[in-house]
């Protein structure tokens, strides 16, 4: 078992791509997972009993992961127990739709706070306590890197998060703490959900995406899980492309 005594935190952990990467690194028995989450507190719930019914210790935390006192707290935490944070999954994330001129300053704000900077605060918090073969790890996604209709704000963010993982993995390197990203592509979670017209835009796009179907989190999951693990040890600042296909036709 490869992450066997090793500490991971999943922000976000409690839905989507967070849960599912919560639930793959727990079939690989590390010593602990913590489950972030802000909300929903039942989902969290959940999530920490299917990872403890797979035979390992979890815990969920609730903590804005844009309110930094809040979000040092759970860090604190998890040195208190554990002495120790192994693996960061940053996928907690905030989705706000509309074109970028009718984007609110307040609006701007909070998708950054909540994906970019977030993922730069969790990085800066995690590393201190970092031993050898740390992995910090982001989410992006195609509207980072290519116009999506409604999607600027955000793909703003997944931008900053690409840039972000690049400078992170350098500074970090000589501590041996390895920082990727994935960057999915169209992914069935709640934050798509919220798209005007998702039935229609799940259609177009698995028409288009050579492997004839959307994204699910388990596979954007999976390539974290790898990232994770010992067989990337010679992969950082890099932002893996898991997307079925689609954006070979972009």
């Amino acid at each position: 078992m490869w992450l066997e005594g090793r500490v991971a935190f999943v922000t976000g952990g409690s839905r989507g791509i967070g849960r599912a990467t919560a639930l793959r690194l727990a079939a690989h028995r590390p010593a602990h997972i913590a489950v972030g989450y802000v909300l929903d507190h039942e989902a969290a719930r959940n999530t920490v009993a299917e990872i403890e019914q797979l035979g390992v210790p979890a815990s969920a935390h609730c903590a804005d992961v844009s309110d930094e006192s809040a979000f040092r707290n759970v860090f604190s935490k998890i040195e208190s127990r554990h002495g120790r944070l192994d693996l960061l999954v940053s996928a907690a994330a905030r989705a706000s739709f509309g074109p970028l001129l009718d984007a609110s300053p307040r609006s701007w704000q909070r998708v950054m706070d909540l994906n970019a900077r977030a993922f730069l605060l969790g990085a800066q918090l995690a590393a201190p306590l970092m031993v050898e073969g740390g992995r910090i790890l982001g989410i992006s996604s195609l509207g980072g890197r290519a116009f999506l209709r409604n999607y600027g704000l955000l793909g703003a963010a997944k931008a900053a998060i690409e840039n972000l993982t690049r400078y992170l993995a350098v500074e970090l390197a000589g501590r041996s703490i390895r920082v990727n990203s994935v960057c999915g592509g169209f992914v069935d979670t709640d934050s798509t959900r919220m798209l005007p017209e998702f039935e229609q835009a799940a259609s177009a796009v698995a028409s288009k995406t050579p492997l004839a179907r959307v994204g699910k989190p388990e596979d954007i999951a999976a390539v974290l899980a790898f990232l994770c693990s010992s067989d990337s040890d010679w992969i950082t600042g890099q932002t893996i492309v898991a997307d079925g296909g689609l954006s070979l036709g972009l």
